[in-house]
Protein backbone atom coordinates (compact mmCIF):
# COMPACT_ATOMS: atom_id res chain seq x y z
CA UNK A 1 0.00 0.00 0.00
CA UNK A 2 1.16 3.57 -0.46
CA UNK A 3 0.07 6.21 1.08
CA UNK A 4 -1.63 8.98 -0.67
CA UNK A 5 -3.07 12.59 0.52
CA UNK A 6 -6.96 12.63 1.27
CA UNK A 7 -9.84 14.74 2.11
CA UNK A 8 -12.08 12.00 3.31
CA UNK A 9 -12.35 10.05 6.28
CA UNK A 10 -14.17 7.45 4.25
CA UNK A 11 -11.82 7.03 2.05
CA UNK A 12 -9.44 6.27 4.41
CA UNK A 13 -11.43 3.98 6.12
CA UNK A 14 -12.50 1.99 3.50
CA UNK A 15 -8.08 2.05 3.07
CA UNK A 16 -8.23 0.31 6.19
CA UNK A 17 -10.83 -2.14 5.38
CA UNK A 18 -9.53 -3.04 1.75
CA UNK A 19 -6.27 -3.27 3.37
CA UNK A 20 -7.77 -6.23 6.25
CA UNK A 21 -9.65 -8.08 3.15
CA UNK A 22 -6.72 -8.58 1.08
CA UNK A 23 -4.28 -8.93 3.75
CA UNK A 24 -3.43 -12.63 2.81
CA UNK A 25 -2.72 -11.82 -1.30
CA UNK A 26 -1.11 -8.42 -0.25
CA UNK A 27 1.29 -9.79 2.43
CA UNK A 28 2.03 -12.75 -0.35
CA UNK A 29 3.36 -10.05 -2.94
CA UNK A 30 4.86 -8.11 -0.58
CA UNK A 31 6.77 -11.29 0.26
CA UNK A 32 7.66 -11.87 -2.86
CA UNK A 33 8.60 -8.29 -3.71
CA UNK A 34 11.13 -9.04 -0.95
CA UNK A 35 9.77 -7.84 2.50
CA UNK A 36 10.61 -10.58 5.31
CA UNK A 37 6.88 -11.37 7.51
CA UNK A 38 7.08 -12.30 11.09
CA UNK A 39 3.64 -13.68 12.30
CA UNK A 40 2.75 -12.97 15.99
CA UNK A 41 -0.50 -14.04 18.22
CA UNK A 42 -0.03 -12.31 21.11
CA UNK A 43 0.44 -8.32 22.45
CA UNK A 44 3.38 -9.04 24.97
CA UNK A 45 5.42 -9.94 21.80
CA UNK A 46 8.28 -7.31 21.16
CA UNK A 47 7.20 -6.05 17.66
CA UNK A 48 9.92 -3.12 18.24
CA UNK A 49 12.53 -5.88 18.21
CA UNK A 50 11.56 -7.76 15.41
CA UNK A 51 11.31 -4.41 13.64
CA UNK A 52 14.23 -3.36 14.39
CA UNK A 53 15.96 -6.38 12.83
CA UNK A 54 14.76 -5.90 9.27
CA UNK A 55 11.36 -8.11 9.56
CA UNK A 56 7.61 -6.68 9.36
CA UNK A 57 5.73 -7.91 12.16
CA UNK A 58 2.12 -9.28 10.91
CA UNK A 59 -0.34 -10.10 13.61
CA UNK A 60 -2.15 -13.48 12.82
CA UNK A 61 -5.91 -14.24 12.84
CA UNK A 62 -8.62 -16.87 11.41
CA UNK A 63 -10.50 -14.46 9.32
CA UNK A 64 -13.42 -16.89 8.80
CA UNK A 65 -11.39 -20.06 7.67
CA UNK A 66 -13.12 -23.28 7.99
CA UNK A 67 -12.24 -24.36 11.53
CA UNK A 68 -12.78 -28.45 10.54
CA UNK A 69 -9.08 -28.35 8.63
CA UNK A 70 -8.02 -27.37 11.90
CA UNK A 71 -8.85 -30.61 13.55
CA UNK A 72 -5.96 -32.36 11.83
CA UNK A 73 -4.04 -30.55 14.39
CA UNK A 74 -5.67 -29.16 16.99
CA UNK A 75 -8.25 -30.33 19.67
CA UNK A 76 -11.67 -28.84 19.30
CA UNK A 77 -11.62 -27.18 23.08
CA UNK A 78 -8.89 -24.80 21.55
CA UNK A 79 -10.42 -20.98 21.41
CA UNK A 80 -11.82 -20.44 17.79
CA UNK A 81 -9.64 -17.69 17.04
CA UNK A 82 -6.31 -19.97 16.94
CA UNK A 83 -8.45 -23.10 15.25
CA UNK A 84 -9.15 -20.53 12.57
CA UNK A 85 -5.35 -19.48 12.39
CA UNK A 86 -4.14 -22.84 11.85
CA UNK A 87 -7.24 -23.59 9.47
CA UNK A 88 -5.84 -20.35 7.66
CA UNK A 89 -2.32 -21.58 7.52
CA UNK A 90 -3.89 -25.04 6.23
CA UNK A 91 -5.46 -23.53 3.42
CA UNK A 92 -1.94 -21.92 2.55
CA UNK A 93 -2.75 -18.21 3.66
CA UNK A 94 0.44 -18.18 5.35
CA UNK A 95 2.87 -19.43 3.35
CA UNK A 96 4.83 -15.57 3.00
CA UNK A 97 5.42 -16.01 6.30
CA UNK A 98 9.41 -16.07 7.01
CA UNK A 99 8.44 -17.16 11.12
CA UNK A 100 6.48 -16.77 14.01
CA UNK A 101 7.33 -15.32 17.28
CA UNK A 102 5.01 -16.09 19.94
CA UNK A 103 5.05 -14.26 23.53
CA UNK A 104 4.56 -17.51 26.25
CA UNK A 105 1.41 -16.30 27.72
CA UNK A 106 -1.83 -18.49 27.52
CA UNK A 107 -1.13 -22.66 26.65
CA UNK A 108 -3.33 -22.44 23.92
CA UNK A 109 -1.27 -19.51 21.87
CA UNK A 110 2.14 -21.48 22.59
CA UNK A 111 1.08 -24.87 21.57
CA UNK A 112 -0.34 -23.12 18.06
CA UNK A 113 2.92 -21.80 17.89
CA UNK A 114 4.30 -25.69 18.25
CA UNK A 115 2.29 -27.08 15.61
CA UNK A 116 3.20 -24.17 13.06
CA UNK A 117 6.79 -24.86 13.73
CA UNK A 118 6.06 -28.70 13.27
CA UNK A 119 3.35 -27.97 10.11
CA UNK A 120 4.14 -25.30 8.31
CA UNK A 121 7.32 -24.05 6.38
CA UNK A 122 9.62 -20.87 7.85
CA UNK A 123 13.18 -19.96 8.55
CA UNK A 124 11.96 -19.14 12.37
CA UNK A 125 10.09 -20.31 15.16
CA UNK A 126 10.50 -18.86 18.76
CA UNK A 127 8.24 -18.65 22.09
CA UNK A 128 9.58 -15.57 24.00
CA UNK A 129 9.24 -16.93 28.12
CA UNK A 130 8.11 -13.76 29.94
CA UNK A 131 7.96 -12.71 33.87
CA UNK A 132 5.68 -12.61 35.61
CA UNK A 133 6.35 -10.49 38.62
CA UNK A 134 8.25 -6.99 37.79
CA UNK A 135 11.98 -6.66 39.85
CA UNK A 136 15.24 -6.40 39.34
CA UNK A 137 15.79 -10.07 38.48
CA UNK A 138 12.97 -10.30 36.53
CA UNK A 139 14.12 -7.49 34.31
CA UNK A 140 17.58 -9.28 34.10
CA UNK A 141 15.25 -12.32 32.72
CA UNK A 142 13.02 -10.41 30.01
CA UNK A 143 16.35 -8.66 28.96
CA UNK A 144 18.16 -12.47 28.59
CA UNK A 145 14.84 -13.27 26.59
CA UNK A 146 15.18 -10.29 24.33
CA UNK A 147 18.91 -11.26 24.12
CA UNK A 148 17.60 -14.85 22.88
CA UNK A 149 14.72 -14.15 20.58
CA UNK A 150 17.63 -11.02 18.56
CA UNK A 151 20.20 -13.97 18.33
CA UNK A 152 17.58 -15.93 16.50
CA UNK A 153 16.21 -13.00 14.36
CA UNK A 154 20.22 -12.40 13.31
CA UNK A 155 20.34 -16.08 12.47
CA UNK A 156 17.67 -16.24 10.17
CA UNK A 157 18.64 -13.60 8.43
CA UNK A 158 18.42 -10.39 10.56
CA UNK A 159 20.44 -7.33 10.69
CA UNK A 160 20.43 -5.26 13.91
CA UNK A 161 21.73 -2.11 15.52
CA UNK A 162 20.68 -0.39 18.99
CA UNK A 163 19.80 2.69 15.98
CA UNK A 164 17.52 0.43 14.28
CA UNK A 165 15.98 -0.25 17.65
CA UNK A 166 15.73 3.50 18.51
CA UNK A 167 13.92 3.90 15.33
CA UNK A 168 11.53 1.28 15.67
CA UNK A 169 10.51 2.11 19.49
CA UNK A 170 10.04 5.97 17.85
CA UNK A 171 7.79 4.39 15.22
CA UNK A 172 5.57 1.72 17.69
CA UNK A 173 5.39 4.85 20.09
CA UNK A 174 3.80 6.73 17.43
CA UNK A 175 1.67 4.04 15.87
CA UNK A 176 0.24 3.43 19.91
CA UNK A 177 -0.16 6.98 20.12
CA UNK A 178 -2.47 7.56 17.15
CA UNK A 179 -4.41 3.93 18.12
CA UNK A 180 -4.88 5.63 21.51
CA UNK A 181 -6.17 8.46 20.10
CA UNK A 182 -8.37 6.10 17.75
CA UNK A 183 -9.67 4.47 20.36
CA UNK A 184 -10.40 6.71 22.96
CA UNK A 185 -14.40 6.68 23.29
CA UNK A 186 -14.35 10.89 22.90
CA UNK A 187 -12.66 10.94 20.08
CA UNK A 188 -14.40 7.58 18.68
CA UNK A 189 -17.19 9.76 18.72
CA UNK A 190 -15.66 13.04 17.32
CA UNK A 191 -14.50 11.19 14.22
CA UNK A 192 -17.94 9.66 13.79
CA UNK A 193 -16.59 6.07 14.24
CA UNK A 194 -18.78 3.11 14.89
CA UNK A 195 -16.87 0.90 17.95
CA UNK A 196 -16.87 -1.79 15.05
CA UNK A 197 -14.82 0.91 12.66
CA UNK A 198 -12.19 1.51 15.25
CA UNK A 199 -11.79 -2.31 15.66
CA UNK A 200 -11.51 -3.24 11.85
CA UNK A 201 -9.00 -0.19 11.37
CA UNK A 202 -6.78 -1.41 14.31
CA UNK A 203 -7.01 -5.21 13.12
CA UNK A 204 -5.80 -3.81 9.71
CA UNK A 205 -3.16 -1.85 11.00
CA UNK A 206 -1.35 -5.18 12.20
CA UNK A 207 -1.20 -6.44 8.91
CA UNK A 208 0.35 -3.19 7.51
CA UNK A 209 4.26 -2.12 7.52
CA UNK A 210 3.75 0.67 10.39
CA UNK A 211 5.61 3.38 8.50
CA UNK A 212 2.35 2.54 6.48
CA UNK A 213 -0.38 2.36 9.05
CA UNK A 214 0.90 5.70 11.16
CA UNK A 215 0.71 7.29 7.64
CA UNK A 216 -2.85 6.40 7.28
CA UNK A 217 -3.72 7.26 10.36
CA UNK A 218 -1.96 10.52 10.68
CA UNK A 219 -4.04 11.51 7.67
CA UNK A 220 -7.27 9.81 9.26
CA UNK A 221 -7.25 11.53 12.43
CA UNK A 222 -7.25 15.15 11.85
CA UNK A 223 -10.80 14.59 9.19
CA UNK A 224 -14.17 15.73 9.84
CA UNK A 225 -16.25 12.88 9.94
CA UNK A 226 -17.50 10.77 7.26
CA UNK A 227 -21.18 12.13 6.16
CA UNK A 228 -24.08 9.60 7.17
CA UNK A 229 -25.58 8.43 9.96
CA UNK A 230 -24.02 7.42 12.87
CA UNK A 231 -25.51 5.98 15.97
CA UNK A 232 -26.78 7.82 18.60
CA UNK A 233 -24.73 7.33 22.32
CA UNK A 234 -26.22 5.06 24.46
CA UNK A 235 -25.99 3.31 28.31
CA UNK A 236 -22.41 3.57 28.80
CA UNK A 237 -19.92 -0.10 29.13
CA UNK A 238 -16.64 -1.74 29.68
CA UNK A 239 -16.06 -4.25 27.00
CA UNK A 240 -13.23 -6.61 28.02
CA UNK A 241 -11.95 -9.95 26.72
CA UNK A 242 -9.60 -11.66 24.31
CA UNK A 243 -9.67 -11.34 20.35
CA UNK A 244 -12.39 -9.79 18.41
CA UNK A 245 -12.11 -10.38 14.67
CA UNK A 246 -15.58 -9.85 13.71
CA UNK A 247 -17.17 -6.53 14.33
CA UNK A 248 -20.80 -7.81 13.63
CA UNK A 249 -20.93 -8.31 18.19
CA UNK A 250 -19.80 -4.64 18.63
CA UNK A 251 -22.59 -3.82 16.00
CA UNK A 252 -25.03 -5.10 17.74
CA UNK A 253 -23.77 -4.05 21.48
CA UNK A 254 -24.40 -0.41 20.20
CA UNK A 255 -27.46 -1.21 17.67
CA UNK A 256 -29.62 -2.39 21.52
CA UNK A 257 -28.25 0.56 23.32
CA UNK A 258 -25.02 0.55 24.27
CA UNK A 259 -21.99 2.02 23.86
CA UNK A 260 -18.38 1.37 24.41
CA UNK A 261 -17.33 3.52 26.61
CA UNK A 262 -13.67 1.96 27.62
CA UNK A 263 -12.32 -1.47 26.67
CA UNK A 264 -10.02 -4.24 27.88
CA UNK A 265 -9.19 -6.30 24.84
CA UNK A 266 -6.63 -8.35 23.39
CA UNK A 267 -7.72 -6.66 19.67
CA UNK A 268 -8.03 -3.14 21.56
CA UNK A 269 -6.36 -0.75 24.14
CA UNK A 270 -4.42 -3.78 26.15
CA UNK A 271 -1.66 -4.04 23.80
CA UNK A 272 -1.34 -0.08 23.58
CA UNK A 273 -0.40 0.64 27.13
CA UNK A 274 1.88 1.91 28.96
CA UNK A 275 2.55 3.97 25.71
CA UNK A 276 6.38 4.25 25.55
CA UNK A 277 8.76 2.89 28.46
CA UNK A 278 11.34 4.31 29.84
CA UNK A 279 15.01 4.22 30.38
CA UNK A 280 18.46 5.14 28.69
CA UNK A 281 19.16 2.21 26.11
CA UNK A 282 16.41 1.32 23.85
CA UNK A 283 16.44 -1.90 25.21
CA UNK A 284 15.59 -0.36 28.55
CA UNK A 285 12.96 1.14 26.93
CA UNK A 286 11.55 -2.29 25.99
CA UNK A 287 12.10 -3.83 28.61
CA UNK A 288 10.70 -1.10 30.76
CA UNK A 289 7.28 -1.19 28.52
CA UNK A 290 6.54 -5.04 28.31
CA UNK A 291 7.38 -5.47 32.10
CA UNK A 292 4.77 -2.85 32.65
CA UNK A 293 2.16 -3.84 30.72
CA UNK A 294 -1.86 -3.48 31.26
CA UNK A 295 -2.58 -6.69 33.04
CA UNK A 296 -3.62 -9.75 31.11
CA UNK A 297 -5.49 -12.64 32.24
CA UNK A 298 -2.42 -14.92 31.10
CA UNK A 299 0.50 -12.82 32.94
CA UNK A 300 -1.43 -11.64 36.14
CA UNK A 301 -3.72 -12.55 39.00
CA UNK A 302 -7.38 -11.94 39.20
CA UNK A 303 -7.33 -9.31 41.25
CA UNK A 304 -4.88 -7.21 39.94
CA UNK A 305 -7.21 -7.48 36.89
CA UNK A 306 -11.06 -6.57 38.86
CA UNK A 307 -8.55 -3.51 40.30
CA UNK A 308 -7.25 -2.19 36.68
CA UNK A 309 -10.92 -2.75 35.46
CA UNK A 310 -12.23 -0.68 38.44
CA UNK A 311 -10.18 2.13 37.33
CA UNK A 312 -11.06 1.90 33.78
CA UNK A 313 -14.76 2.31 34.77
CA UNK A 314 -14.53 4.80 36.97
CA UNK A 315 -12.89 6.91 34.75
CA UNK A 316 -14.81 6.20 31.88
CA UNK A 317 -18.46 6.32 33.45
CA UNK A 318 -19.51 3.23 32.70
CA UNK A 319 -22.70 1.56 33.78
CA UNK A 320 -21.89 -2.08 33.33
CA UNK A 321 -19.35 -4.84 31.64
CA UNK A 322 -19.67 -6.71 28.69
CA UNK A 323 -17.46 -9.47 29.00
CA UNK A 324 -16.76 -10.75 25.38
CA UNK A 325 -14.56 -13.84 25.16
CA UNK A 326 -13.58 -16.89 22.66
CA UNK A 327 -15.05 -19.69 23.41
CA UNK A 328 -12.55 -22.24 25.55
CA UNK A 329 -10.30 -19.00 26.57
CA UNK A 330 -9.34 -20.38 29.91
CA UNK A 331 -7.12 -17.18 31.27
CA UNK A 332 -10.36 -15.21 31.16
CA UNK A 333 -12.81 -17.71 31.84
CA UNK A 334 -10.48 -18.05 35.18
CA UNK A 335 -10.65 -14.65 35.74
CA UNK A 336 -14.40 -14.41 35.31
CA UNK A 337 -15.74 -15.17 38.82
CA UNK A 338 -13.60 -12.69 40.46
CA UNK A 339 -14.13 -9.69 37.98
CA UNK A 340 -17.80 -10.41 38.22
CA UNK A 341 -17.78 -10.51 41.69
CA UNK A 342 -15.92 -7.15 42.07
CA UNK A 343 -18.18 -5.63 39.57
CA UNK A 344 -21.43 -7.08 41.64
CA UNK A 345 -19.75 -5.41 44.42
CA UNK A 346 -19.38 -1.72 42.92
CA UNK A 347 -22.98 -2.32 42.12
CA UNK A 348 -22.25 -2.86 38.45
CA UNK A 349 -24.02 -5.58 36.53
CA UNK A 350 -22.25 -7.53 33.78
CA UNK A 351 -22.84 -10.04 30.89
CA UNK A 352 -20.94 -12.70 29.15
CA UNK A 353 -20.83 -13.21 25.51
CA UNK A 354 -18.79 -16.51 24.40
CA UNK A 355 -17.81 -16.16 20.45
CA UNK A 356 -18.21 -19.54 18.96
CA UNK A 357 -16.61 -21.41 15.82
CA UNK A 358 -19.60 -21.32 14.05
CA UNK A 359 -19.75 -17.34 14.09
CA UNK A 360 -22.49 -14.96 15.89
CA UNK A 361 -26.38 -16.02 16.02
CA UNK A 362 -27.50 -12.81 15.92
CA UNK A 363 -31.03 -12.83 16.68
CA UNK A 364 -29.78 -14.28 20.07
CA UNK A 365 -27.12 -11.64 20.84
CA UNK A 366 -29.60 -9.03 20.27
CA UNK A 367 -32.08 -10.11 22.69
CA UNK A 368 -29.52 -10.56 25.54
CA UNK A 369 -28.17 -6.95 24.78
CA UNK A 370 -31.37 -5.31 24.35
CA UNK A 371 -32.62 -7.31 28.00
CA UNK A 372 -29.02 -6.22 29.57
CA UNK A 373 -29.51 -2.65 28.28
CA UNK A 374 -32.80 -2.32 28.99
CA UNK A 375 -32.11 -3.49 32.97
CA UNK A 376 -29.18 -0.48 32.39
CA UNK A 377 -31.77 1.91 32.04
CA UNK A 378 -31.25 2.36 28.29
CA UNK A 379 -33.86 1.86 25.45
Amino acid sequence: MIPRVSTDAADIIGRFADSLETAPRRLAIEAGQGRRHIGWFCTYTPLELIHAAGFTPVRLGGMGAAVEQADLLTPTFLCPFLRQAVARALEGGYDFLWGLVQGYTCDAACGAAAVWEENFPGRLFHSLPLPYNDSPASREFCRAAMGELLDKLIAAGGVYSDEHLEESLGLYGRLRRLLDGLQNPRARLENGLDASEVLAITNAVYTLPPENAVALLEELLPLPPAPGPKKDGGVPVLVSGSVIEDGLVLDLLEDCGGTVAADDLCSGSRGLYPLDGEGEAPMDRLVDRLMKRAPCPARCRAEDRAAYLAGLIEASGARGAVFILQKFCTPHLADLPALTAALKGMGLPSLLIELEETGLSEGQLRTRFESFFEMLGGR
